[in-house]
């Protein structure tokens, strides 16, 4: 199997589920967007986004597919299969609509335009941002009030997807600091040595820093 990826937030995703399952999967940085890429990665992906998981003819793209595919082969309860797994799918949809469709649109506009040149910071796109990050992290925050993890008594996937753009919070200025339990929450993530840093040892160019685009 190989796993094209980036450094951005979903393709992270998927690398670190791989690495923290030890997935016997083969890396490699990707660019679909540059001159040349396109028609070899559009048969993989008519999105043409990252990642793409390659298995001898299949191909697999969206790292939520991605994951679930990839703890299935190795049998990990990462992604339960029993009870637990609508309350995993509650969690993977809700965190889709709310927490990280807010800090995505914070990251958006102060980190990812910057880095690109994509135009001015919009700032009614982060006041909205802001303030569904706010209304969202109030939810984790109370559900977290007893529990160390999103599902169950370990981590799951769903904490992954949930907590995908933290990695970022502090170039995107996410007031996490407002949420002590979400923090502590993210910490716990942050342990984790493939949550941590999924890309340590593996071919993969930094991102461009911000304001790059401008120089």
């Amino acid at each position: 199997m190989k796993l094209y990826f980036s450094r951005n937030y979903n393709p992270r995703l998927a690398v670190a589920v791989a690495r923290y399952l030890n997935s016997p999967v083969e890396f490699e940085f990707a660019s679909p967007f540059s001159p040349g890429e396109r028609d070899k990665f559009i048969k993989l992906n008519p999105n043409l986004s990252l990642p793409i998981l390659v298995d001898g003819d299949a191909t697999l793209w969206e790292a939520d597919a991605i994951a679930c595919r990839l703890a299935r082969l190795a049998g990990s309860p990462l992604w339960p299969t029993d009870d637990a797994q609508p309350d995993l799918i509650r969690w993977l949809s809700w965190g889709h609509c709310h927490f990280v469709r807010g800090c995505d649109h914070v990251h958006f506009e102060r980190v990812t335009k910057q880095r690109y040149g994509l135009g001015p910071i919009r700032p009614e796109i982060v006041e909205a941002g802001l303030n569904e990050f706010a209304s969202s992290a109030a939810i984790l925050q109370q559900h977290l009030a007893q529990r160390d993890w999103l599902v169950g008594d370990a981590v799951t996937y769903a904490d992954f997807r949930v907590a995908c753009v933290l990695p970022f919070a502090d170039l995107a200025g996410l007031p996490l600091g407002d949420f002590p339990r979400v923090q502590a929450w993210h910490a716990r993530l942050m342990e984790i040595p493939a949550w941590r840093d999924p890309f340590a040892g593996l071919d993969a160019p930094e991102l461009p820093p911000i304001g790059a685009a401008a120089q």
